[in-house]
């Protein structure tokens, strides 16, 4: 299933990568629940999910810089801005994968090359670009560069590129850091993995009977204020009030990436 989608988030217009860049159609990779959201926004967040298999294609930086548009409002306490991103592609990919291989004391014949980064034609690290700061802690500015990289890859997934997230134990290993140009407050948040996605696996995608996580597993609310219990328990009900859950009691369910 194909649409465009404008400016505006309507659909049947064509999406603008910028300028005179030509329009990307957009391939619905999933949409559960889609109908129930009367604004496109809400919709598009629903259906995304992570592609970990993705075609040789990717966007420019012209359509990244477009995208971005909807990123840089991400929230930010005290409007500190700590967070950048860095575009790999062609042969970037193979000094990434020269790095990982140090980080990890890997040895490999003449010739041979670690293959995976090339697993997508382009890898945006994200960067956590964090400073001394009396009220906002590390912990939320890395929150924020975090917050970034979700926001891009849903608008790279609604642009209709495949995103997958990636990261390892050496995604923070001096060879690694060192590659990327890092100062010692930065942290690499890690990869977003970008490329063309087959219309197999969007077919597949669309018909996924695959669980979402119900949303009340994750509302809760304060303890009792008489400190009865000694464990807490989050309750939370449907937006009708005609149920509730008790959160210790519940039995995990897939999480789609």
């Amino acid at each position: 299933m194909t649409e465009l989608l404008g400016d505006s988030g309507a659909a049947g217009k064509p999406y603008s990568a910028g300028g005179s860049a030509p329009s990307v159609r957009r391939t619905v990779v999933n949409s559960p629940g889609a109908s129930t959201y009367r604004t496109p926004v809400l919709a598009a967040m629903a259906r995304r999910r992570s592609v970990a298999k993705v075609g040789s294609k990717a966007p420019d930086d012209r359509e990244l810089l477009t995208l971005l548009r909807s990123v840089v409002t991400v929230a930010d306490h005290d409007a500190l801005r700590p967070w950048r991103l860095l575009t790999l592609r062609g042969d970037d990919r193979v000094r990434l994968g020269t790095a990982l291989d140090a980080a990890a004391g890997t040895q490999r014949a003449p010739g041979e090359s670690n293959l995976k980064p090339l697993r997508a034609a382009l890898l945006v690290a994200i960067i956590a670009s964090q400073v001394d700061h009396p009220k906002v802690p590390h912990w939320e500015q890395a929150a924020t560069a975090a917050g970034a990289g979700h926001l891009l890859s849903l608008a790279l997934s609604e642009a209709g590129w495949g995103v997958m997230w990636r990261s390892g134990v050496h995604t923070n290993a001096q060879p690694v850091r060192d590659l990327h140009g890092l100062a010692d407050d930065e942290l690499l948040m890690g990869w977003l993995y970008v490329g063309d996605v087959d219309p197999s696996f969007a077919r597949r995608s669309a018909t996924s009977s695959r669980p979402v996580p119900d949303p009340t597993a994750f509302l809760g609310s304060l303890p009792p204020a008489d400190g009865t219990t000694s464990r807490m328990a989050a309750r939370s009900q449907t937006a009708d009030g005609s149920q509730m859950t008790d959160r210790s009691r519940m039995t995990d369910s897939p999480m789609p990436r």
